[in-house]
């Protein structure tokens, strides 16, 4: 990122990278950039006309290699409403299913000119692997248990929404936190800017060593609830493991799972997340889910402004046209 000074003596920032893989290896100051970028975007969705000329002429493709129903949805709708051409591809619906390697997938796709790359994979570092072949800016839309940049984005952005602040406030993370990437984005970048994170779950479903990334990790949901100004609970993901790591579902709600009840030891304003999809009864209750300190639904709908400021961004147009347009 780089800044700019203005006739009037102000400072602008401006993003230069070329691709948005995670937020390890953003700075604060472009994480902050991204946030605004999706602020001045947020109020196009409650237009007559939900559709902005900011990516005429762009060309945008979702390669997903793993099932999705947000993520997918809510970057097909960002690039229409950004007036961009957009085309989805599965694996069951390419030549991938033939035994076409991804990068020849990818070096096809190139040479049709497409300008920005959206890639789902369960093997983590491909976005990583097909930035670094690909003259296509590459947006990660979850690798593996490695990252989510973009759900880490759109969480971030409720937070501060909701609470004004992210800086100061104590999140716990609460779950699976070994094979989630959602966690791993959050932590980068809710401490880049200035929270405080407890990590919440069985020993077996948290890494050995992660307090090394600066949060505080406890077993004792009673001691995360109590500190918390929100709570963000995490699905266990079966798919990912490889050994049963919980004697069951039943016993991980008991000593886990969130209810009413247990909800009355938390903060009278903690904000409860999720960034699904949401097991109900087991991490969550339904009357938690659908109660009035969830803002789930919220996570949803500021997730499309969120992944309109990431096209906008990757796709190199300059700030100006977001202020002209949004």
């Amino acid at each position: 990122m780089t800044t700019t000074t203005t006739a009037n003596g102000t400072q602008t920032a401006q993003w230069i990278k070329k691709d948005l893989l995670g937020l390890q290896s953003l700075t604060a100051e472009e994480i902050r950039l991204v946030l605004q970028t999706a602020a001045s975007f947020r109020e196009i969705s409650l237009r007559p006309i939900k559709k902005v000329p900011a990516l005429r002429g762009k060309t945008i493709v979702n390669l997903f290699f793993e099932p999705s129903t947000r993520t997918r949805t809510s970057f097909e709708l960002a690039a229409k409403r950004l007036s961009a051409d957009i085309v989805n591809i599965s694996t069951q619906g390419s030549s991938l299913s033939k035994g076409e390697t991804v990068l020849d997938t990818v070096r096809n796709l190139e040479a049709l000119k497409v300008d920005v790359l959206v890639i789902r994979h369960a093997a983590a570092g491909v976005p990583h692997l097909i930035a670094r072949q690909s003259q296509a800016s590459v947006i990660n839309a979850g690798d593996g248990a490695h990252e989510h940049p973009t759900q880490a984005l759109l969480d971030l952005f409720t937070i501060q929404e909701k609470k004004g602040r992210i800086e100061g406030l104590t999140v716990a993370i609460i779950g699976d936190i070994a094979h989630s990437r959602v966690a791993r984005s959050n932590i980068w970048g809710l401490t880049k800017l200035g929270a405080r994170v407890i990590l919440c779950g069985p020993p077996t479903l948290i890494p050995t060593q992660i307090e090394a990334l600066g949060v505080k990790v406890t077993h004792r949901l009673e001691e995360a609830l109590a500190q918390a100004d929100v709570l963000m609970l995490l699905r266990i993901q079966h798919e990912r493991q490889e050994a049963v790591l919980v004697p069951s579902l039943r016993e991980f709600r008991l000593r886990y799972g969130i209810d009413r009840e247990r909800l009355k030891s938390a903060k009278p304003d903690v904000l409860i997340m999720h960034p699904g999809p949401v097991n109900r009864g087991v991490e969550l209750d339904s009357a938690v889910a659908d109660g009035p300190y969830s803002v789930i639904l919220d996570q949803v709908t500021n997730g499309l402004a969120v992944r309109m400021a990431a096209l906008y961004l990757v796709s190199g147009a300059p700030k100006v046209e977001v202020e002209e347009n949004a």
